[in-house]
């Protein structure tokens, strides 16, 4: 328990500098909205995940499917092998996502990216996922046009490809939507290496990617993900309220 509550207070003293940051830069307007006119990139800074610029879901968002239906080992020959890929591409940006950095950028399309030393929690999701072919800034944009009302609201009627699959919240409504939604469980044998989880971190939504290796001495394991100091992994699986789980390893790519 001790370790558990020193991995606690670390991160939310990150989180403190992150939002102050972010409000400074204006990434985070009074309203909670990410600023489409937010200043230049952060040097280094160490901010909080994405999804703090978004807003509660509506109600109705489980209930509306996707038309890019959930993977099975059925429909995917080689799911082991795309879900390894898919894993590994969380790992390796260890040591290469150095910086923490939520400022809107605009992005090409399909495949835009910030770079690769920096980004924020959704980044190491869609860095994995471009892994395996998957693009969720394409995904997410052909879903919000088709069911835009489903998702949080952003102060805009559109959806925007540069900061949309970015954002926790819409991650947690697109994965929910595909049908890919997990047990949110206190049991660690439920969350299997591939996994997308998410947490509510001190009022602040936060992912990341359980991976294969195990916390020392114990049959839980490790998350990769992006608070503050870069891509790390970390045994923080059950250091917060889990807000969501998703198992989803697309069969097909996707074309914008």
């Amino acid at each position: 328990m001790g370790a558990l509550r020193t991995m606690r207070t670390g991160i939310k003293q990150r989180l403190c500098f992150i939002i102050a940051a972010s409000v400074l830069t204006g990434i985070i307007a009074p309203s909670g909205v990410s600023s489409a006119s937010a200043g230049p990139l952060l040097a280094a800074k160490k901010v909080s995940p994405s999804a703090k610029n978004n807003t509660r879901a509506k109600s109705s968002a489980s209930t509306q499917r996707l038309g890019i239906p959930a993977a099975s080992a059925a429909t995917v020959p080689d799911r082991a092998l795309r879900l390894q890929t898919f894993i590994d591409g969380g790992v390796a940006q260890v040591g290469r996502t150095t910086l923490y950095d939520p400022a809107y950028v605009a992005l090409a399309y399909p495949g835009g990216d910030v770079p690769m030393v920096r980004g924020v929690c959704t980044d190491v999701i869609i860095r994995a996922y471009r892994a395996i072919g998957f693009d969720l800034q394409v995904a997410v944009y052909q879903d919000m046009r088709r069911a835009f009302s489903a998702y949080p609201s952003s102060g805009r009627s559109v959806p925007d490809p540069n900061i949309d699959h970015r954002r926790v919240k819409n991650l947690l409504v697109f994965f929910t939507r595909a049908g890919a939604a997990a047990p949110k469980s206190l049991d660690a044998a439920d969350y299997l290496p591939g996994d997308v989880v998410m947490w509510d971190v001190s009022g602040l939504a936060h992912t990341g990617i359980v991976v294969s290796s195990a916390a020392p001495g114990t049959d839980r394991h490790m998350i990769v993900h992006n608070i503050g100091d870069g891509a790390q992994i970390e045994d923080i699986l059950f250091a917060f309220p889990i807000t969501g789980h998703f198992r989803y390893l697309p069969a097909t790519s996707t074309t914008a």
